[in-house]
């Protein structure tokens, strides 16, 4: 089988249209199931107890002590796990930590006739941990960290990163809160290849774009309900290899090649609100 094309295929597991050729895809789907029902839009929610999985600086806004957990089973034979623990330290402060884990079955491989031979999978997970801490009456802060493993191939080290997470909420009014995240400074994958067998690979970095989102959360119905918003640009560094001209090596034709570094930007809107009609509903 073409195995350059199967790790290709891995590298890309779990990613949505919008996010089809960055890394590190899994980690940002959101957090649970609250998180899909409310768009994801969960930056400035301080008002619902949201994970500070979104931002670091909600921790202090944690209620209670709660153990959170939420699986699903997804398209294309994908899964996607979450598993939280979170605590207020009173007075000022709060923190979280957990486990995301993403990963893709029954990847049909074949040899170079088109015969099966055998079924693969991924696994890629995120270990976190989120403080948070109140820097006045209404403005908070946070950092966060995660520790992203990716497992591909056989024959492939999994690669492994540290991303860095900073956040800040800020109260406008009892009713109206902002906030600003700023996702994986630093995260890449160091991955090689060369060692696999017909892979025809080699060395190679993936890095994980740099989110940075801005939203805004209003109490509605006398604080029985709320409404989220947020915006959230990406940006992509990646280097691309352009030949130049022809030159020799050893007397024979080379193509001379220029690396390129180039910069790239998406830009989303999430909207999202809850209502409770009564206390356990």
């Amino acid at each position: 089988m073409n195995r350059l094309v199967l790790l290709a295929c891995l590298l890309l597991f779990g990613a949505t249209a919008a996010h089809a050729q960055y890394a590190g895809s899994f980690a940002r789907f959101g957090f649970g199931a609250r998180a899909i029902s409310m768009g994801g839009a969960l930056t400035a929610d301080v008002f619902s107890g949201a994970s500070p999985y979104h931002n670091a600086a909600l921790a202090p806004a944690m209620p209670t002590q709660a153990l959170e957990v939420s699986a699903a089973l997804m398209t294309f034979d994908r899964q996607l796990q979450h598993l939280q623990f979170a605590t207020p330290l009173r007075p000022r402060a709060g923190i979280a930590g957990g486990i995301v884990h993403g990963g893709v079955t029954g990847i049909d491989g074949r040899d170079g006739s088109g015969y099966h031979t055998e079924d693969y999978a991924t696994n890629e997970y995120a270990f976190f941990l989120a403080f948070g801490t109140r820097i006045s009456e209404r403005i908070a802060g946070g950092i966060g960290l995660r520790l992203y493993r990716a497992d591909l191939f056989e024959g492939v080290s999994p690669p492994t990163s540290l991303g860095v997470s900073l956040g800040l909420t800020g109260k406008v009014t009892d009713d109206l809160a902002l906030g600003l995240a700023v996702d994986d400074l630093l995260a890449k994958y160091d991955y090689d290849t060369s060692d696999v067998l017909g892979s025809g690979g080699g060395a190679g970095t993936d890095r994980f774009p740099v989110r940075v989102r801005a939203g805004a959360s209003y109490r509605v119905a006398g604080g029985r309900g709320v409404i989220n918003a947020e915006v959230e640009t990406q940006v992509q560094t990646t280097e691309v290899a352009s030949v130049t001209g022809i030159g020799t090596t050893v007397g024979l034709p080379a193509p001379e090649v220029t690396q390129e570094e180039l910069r790239f930007s998406d830009v989303q809107f999430r909207i999202g609100g809850e209502l409770w009609l009564a206390q356990p509903f």
